[in-house]
């Protein structure tokens, strides 16, 4: 008895093993470049900061490792900071052009309307696309019936209910 016990403790066990928590990748390197660029070019780093912020919110506030609604945001007010950048590009790069163009009204609507459209995007445009599924799959539902209906009163089956 005592051996077939300790034949069962040795046993291996069928249940499957936990999944290892997945490490961070890269945290290190996205400091380094942060560091880095606010080093080498702040004021490219301010006007950045401050027309990104929203998706800066979003990466924050945004739970899970895809961060889908975070890089939808980035993706949409991305190509809005070209035009500034190349401007501060123009002007020379100094710190107090950076903060007059980040500061902008023109500039800043813009940047952070385009992140609210990768918002919207995101989180918006699922819900209408499921209204207009919703919507298509009651009219084929309509259809069918109909079509039932149509065909029971063709062949003269009655109402169908012990047809199923």
């Amino acid at each position: 008895m005592a051996k077939a016990a300790a034949t069962f403790a040795a046993a291996p066990s069928r249940t499957p093993a936990a999944p290892a928590a997945a490490k961070p990748r890269g945290g290190w390197l996205q400091g380094l470049v942060c560091g880095i660029a606010l080093t080498f070019a702040p004021a490219y780093a301010l006007a950045l900061l401050v027309l990104l912020a929203p998706v800066v919110v979003a990466a924050t506030l945004e739970r899970g490792r895809p961060r889908r609604v975070a890089r939808a945001m980035a993706l949409c007010a991305l190509p809005a900071c070209f035009a500034p950048g190349f401007a501060l590009w123009h002007e020379g790069g100094g710190v107090a052009h950076g903060f007059a163009l980040a500061f902008a009204p023109r500039t800043l609507v813009l940047a952070w309307s385009a992140a609210a459209g990768g918002w919207l995007l995101t989180e918006i445009l699922p819900l209408f696309l499921q209204l207009g599924l919703d919507a298509t799959s009651l009219a084929d539902s309509r259809a069918l019936k109909a079509e039932r209906a149509r065909l029971l009163a063709e062949w003269d089956l009655g109402e169908g209910d012990e047809a199923g």
